[in-house]
């Protein structure tokens, strides 16, 4: 008890108590313990019979003590909450804390308080589309196979096209990061042309075949097919993972693949690109190289571009697809009852 009192590392509060006691011990008077420790009656009574009961622990341990009360009635909480789902003011497409809570006559900082402990978020919105292709499921079950059980003696790619790249360039040279500060950038830009980018992840190694071209058609469609053609061993089998860009079934696409059976082409369902892998590798090229990026000519845009993806063979990460077809399934199936309960 003597260590607890004079030991500096010891809780001022905790010292307090065990002076309290060590006073008490020897015979001291309340009033000179007041004195002494310049604390209150009441104090010194609850620790000491707090000792008697509880022992040293006793002084250790706080009791717990009841929350504040609560200010806002229940019948305001369920106010804001049914406001906030079911009413838009008049003047806006959501809610703010400041235009709701001069409606229900409350501080903004409560309605944040009770949007938190309701999960609520007016100011966040996420966006959706759901597949109305009548072969949503055949194709669905097809491409997961592919990626969940790729065939042997086969290479499984995920193709698709990037298109309409352009080479931004910047008004104005932008202030480079320091410490305090950001990187700085002008709002406006210069446009020095388009590029369109092809693209063929390989689900098993991560690795991507690449190619920048000036158009978007059949023909340069056809010339990224013989490239892909090329760059792989001829023994395997290709399958190839595409939407459904009118490209991809030109009669002469049709007629080339035809002359190179080992070829095969998988589409997706329609408005269901999330199911192509390398739409995934086109948001970190996008995110990583281009968007912040400033190219004072189409050749610059496509130099970058070619140096990301050699960046990415050099040290490629598959991206692993973990979802089942029944569990992706499940999610659609939810999200269309979602949508007929409000029609």
């Amino acid at each position: 008890m003597q260590q607890m009192a004079r030991n500096g590392n010891t809780r001022q509060k905790v010292a307090l108590r065990a002076r309290v006691v060590l006073l008490s011990a020897d015979g001291v008077s309340t009033g000179e313990i007041m004195r002494q420790l310049g604390t209150t009656t009441p104090t010194i009574t609850r620790w000491r019979n707090r000792y008697e009961t509880g022992g040293i622990r006793g002084l250790l341990q706080d009791r717990s003590r009841p929350g504040r009360k609560r200010r806002i009635e229940e019948a305001k909480i369920r106010e804001v909450v049914e406001r906030t789902l079911r009413e838009k003011p008049p003047e806006a497409t959501h809610w703010s804390t400041r235009r709701l809570a001069a409606v229900v006559g409350l501080s903004p900082a409560s309605i944040q308080r009770i949007w938190k402990a309701h999960g609520l978020k007016p100011h966040r919105v996420r966006t959706f589309k759901l597949s109305r292709d009548p072969r949503f499921v055949e194709k669905l079950q097809d491409i997961v196979g592919l990626y969940l059980n790729p065939p042997e003696h086969a290479l499984v790619l995920s193709v698709d096209e990037k298109s309409q790249i352009q080479a931004l360039d910047r008004t104005q040279p932008g202030l480079p990061l320091k410490p305090g500060r950001a990187g700085t950038m002008t709002h406006d830009y210069k446009r020095n042309g388009t590029t369109t980018l092809f693209a063929a992840l390989n689900i098993l190694d991560g690795k991507v075949i690449g190619q920048c071209l000036s158009r978007h058609r059949h023909q340069e469609f056809l010339r990224f097919l013989r490239t892909i053609n090329s760059q792989t061993d001829e023994g395997l089998d290709l399958h190839l993972i595409v939407d459904n860009y009118g490209t991809h079934t030109h009669p002469k696409v049709t007629a080339w693949l035809a002359r190179h059976p080992r070829f095969h082409l998988h589409f997706t369902p329609t408005s269901a690109s999330w199911l192509n892998l390398v739409e995934r590798w086109f948001r970190e090229i996008t995110d990583k190289r281009i968007r912040r990026g400033a190219f004072k000519n189409v050749d610059a845009l496509v130099q970058a571009i070619t140096d990301y993806v050699e960046a990415t063979n050099a040290a490629p990460k598959p991206f692993v697809w973990t979802a089942s077809v029944e569990t992706i399934l499940s999610k659609v199936n939810r999200a269309n009852e979602a949508l007929e309960t409000l029609h």
